[in-house]
């Protein structure tokens, strides 16, 4: 039993604000990382400087890129608000901003200098990333108005007239506001990158995308920038660098590898494998919490993706698509050729420049971390209460960090109790729905198979794709809040990491009790 959590800060509001956004951008990216690797493929075999290139199958590489993917994440978009008639209607407004956008590029090359470099087409993931789910919000609304209303036998042709005019209107909107707007966007952007990539800086960005990495804010910056740039440089060049600034495993495995060595306690123990599952299964999740154990060790994590960025610039590491997961297997399969050295060697250094000064940070601390261990019997809990401090938590969301309790987000501040609610669906949330969340799942579900109980389901999911059907949410700690908001009426757990927590002992003796008493 715990209390619920008290109101957040203006700043954990806005924090949260931001988790959601990126949570929303992963749910349309994430289902369509296959397709961006078939692209990757043909990419990596069929261009001119390709593996194997062949001038007749190259060219399903810029349909593909232009049309195919973008229309795929405005279907994504449009589906997570509105099912198949949002998905529908999101496709055809974004239709309008592919060809709106293609319109203002040939004009402005038409007004250059004969001679003088053109602009290259933009392709329109961040128009898909806007157009999609704006378009089956709006067509859902208009659905509304008339709910209820419609005279018996004329339901489908007022839908499909509906649907059909709707699509034209946002696909006008596209063709206008929204492709002026992307390709702005696109070019101030690519100036940006181009700016830092010519000013030699651009390792700095390792100072915005490790500490956002850490604090689940790396999907707005990964699938709202880094991938759409990325997109347009490699179809024009064949690979980008833009792909390994956040993908790069290095920092992380250096991070995971300095708590094997020189850790304490649980953080310590666990350690080892989850360095296994963040290189080699490209869930970079596992590392944040050992991060936010003790916060001054994104240093670490800054150093090392900086100097993972310095070497892919210096000398040439590159992938040829996104790397997802971001993988050491998945990063060398879309390497460039020719990069192989280059990424190789990125990763190896990240790591061992990551290893070094989080190995330096934990040495310095110990016998303050010892103190702490025994004051609290609890190294995670211990590492809890710094971060309390740094992120603005009540001391009641701090006991339900610490504890990682069961709670029901009943929003009166009032106790809870996780046996008024029978738990026959388990369900893991994280940003994307795959991951750590489906790691996590697979930890419990054999927890109660050898419990032997029957009848419970242990899933995972997207946090924007929990439903009322839950009856129990697992989430990281800095995932809860958003978790309770889709699923107000569910039983809630926190925990600190998805590959060995307590709790789970906890939840499976609770679901034993229930259905002992059940049977």
């Amino acid at each position: 039993m715990t209390m619920a959590s008290s109101p957040a800060s203006t700043g954990s509001k806005a924090r949260v604000g931001v988790q959601r956004f990126g949570t929303f951008l992963s749910g349309m990216i994430m289902p369509n990382i296959p397709a961006l690797i078939a692209w990757g493929i043909f990419t990596a075999f069929f261009i001119e400087v390709g593996w194997t290139p062949n001038a007749d199958l190259a060219t399903i590489v810029g349909p593909f890129i232009h049309y195919a993917l973008p229309l795929l994440i405005a279907y994504t978009g449009g589906s997570m608000v509105y099912n198949v008639r949002g998905g529908v209607v999101g496709v055809i407004a974004t239709m309008g901003a592919i060809a709106g956008s293609d319109l203002l590029v040939a004009n402005f090359n038409a007004t250059l200098p004969e001679g003088e470099s053109q602009l290259g087409q933009v392709h329109m993931f961040i128009g898909a990333m806007i157009l999609g789910p704006l378009a089956a919000y709006t067509m859902k609304w208009l659905d509304s108005l008339w709910d209820g209303k419609i005279r018996a036998g004329f339901e489908m042709l007022v839908n499909m007239f509906s649907a059909g005019i709707w699509g034209f209107v946002m696909a006008v909107v596209g063709f206008y506001p929204i492709a002026w707007l992307v390709n702005g966007l696109m070019q101030a952007l690519g100036n940006a990158v181009s700016w830092l990539v010519d000013m030699n800086l651009l390792p700095l960005t390792s100072i915005i995308i490790e500490p956002a990495k850490v604090f689940f804010l790396n999907n707005a910056i990964n699938h709202g920038v880094l991938t759409p740039l990325g997109v347009t440089e490699a179809s024009e060049t064949g690979s980008s660098i833009l792909f390994l600034l956040e993908a790069n495993p290095g920092p992380g495995v250096g991070l995971l590898l300095a708590f094997t060595f020189f850790g304490l306690g649980a953080a310590r123990a666990s350690a080892p494998g989850a360095a296994i599952i963040q290189f080699f299964g490209g869930i970079h999740e596992v590392y944040f919490p050992y991060a936010l154990m003790k916060p001054v060790l994104i240093v670490a994590l800054i150093a090392g993706g900086m100097t993972g960025v310095t070497t892919n610039m210096l000398l040439g590491g590159a992938l040829r698509a996104p790397a997802a997961p971001g993988s050491i297997i998945a990063v060398l399969l879309q390497t460039a050729t020719g990069a192989y050295f280059a990424v190789i060697l990125s990763v190896v250094l990240s790591a061992a420049v990551t290893f070094l000064i989080a190995a330096v940070i934990l040495r310095a601390s110990r016998k303050r971390d010892l103190a702490a261990m025994a004051s609290t019997d609890d190294a995670f809990g211990a590492a809890i209460t710094q971060t309390e401090a740094a992120k603005g938590k009540s001391s009641d969301a701090l006991r339900n960090l610490r504890g990682g309790a069961a709670t029901q987000a009943d929003g009166d501040g009032g106790a809870a109790t996780v046996t008024e609610r029978q738990i026959n669906n388990i369900v893991f949330a994280c940003d994307a729905g795959m991951g750590s969340s489906a790691m996590g799942a697979s930890v419990l579900r054999n927890k109660i198979k050898k419990a032997g109980v029957e009848g419970v389901t242990v899933t995972n999911k997207a946090i924007a794709a929990l439903d009322p059907s839950a009856d129990l949410v697992i989430t990281q700690n800095q995932l809860t809040d958003r978790a309770r908001h889709q699923t107000p009426d569910a039983v809630h757990v926190s925990v600190d990491n998805f590959m060995n927590s307590p709790r789970y002992d906890e939840v499976v003796e609770l679901v034993r009790d229930q259905h002992e008493k059940n049977s």
